[in-house]
């Protein structure tokens, strides 16, 4: 199956901001998406953490992202049916955008883990001047090897 994953412009703009902010710090979060249909997600909000990252590491604050979980969910009214959680995201500031080892380890740690989430997506960003934005995405599912997400962008 082929993973598809919509960016509308607001969703750009706003991370592009982060980035800006960032500066040369990896930044991330957690990506939150309504399911257009099997296999085709819409981002729809995201959470950032510019606090914790560094140079070329990034590791998501928890109780922060939780807090944006839960108010996520209060505002979908929890329909976790078309509103859920589809999986990770952060920069490569001044880096190709592919994940690197450790980027997949994590993945696969979280679909294989003891979580019980069955997939998740990985987008891997940079934004090195204003007007750049470039994306890479990889999905992640149990028992799979990872494959590469398609990224639409929507204006």
């Amino acid at each position: 199956m082929t993973v598809q994953l919509m960016l509308p412009q607001p969703i750009r703009l706003r991370m592009m901001g982060a980035l800006a902010r960032a500066e040369q710090r990896e930044i991330g979060g957690v990506l939150m998406a309504r399911q257009i249909e099997p296999g085709i997600f819409e981002i729809v909000d995201f959470s950032v953490d510019e606090a914790s990252g560094e140079r070329a590491h990034f590791v998501r604050d928890h109780a922060y992202h939780n807090k944006f979980l839960e108010a996520f969910f209060e505002k979908t009214g929890r329909d976790y049916l078309t509103y859920n959680y589809v999986g990770e995201w952060h920069s490569h500031p001044r880096l190709p955008v592919l994940p690197s080892i450790t980027d997949l380890e994590s993945m696969e740690g979280l679909v294989n883990g003891e979580r019980d989430i069955p997939f998740a997506v990985l987008l891997v960003v940079r934004s090195d001047t204003p007007s750049e934005f470039i994306a890479m995405s990889t999905f992640h599912q149990r028992g799979a090897p990872p494959e590469p997400a398609q990224i639409r962008p929507e204006d």
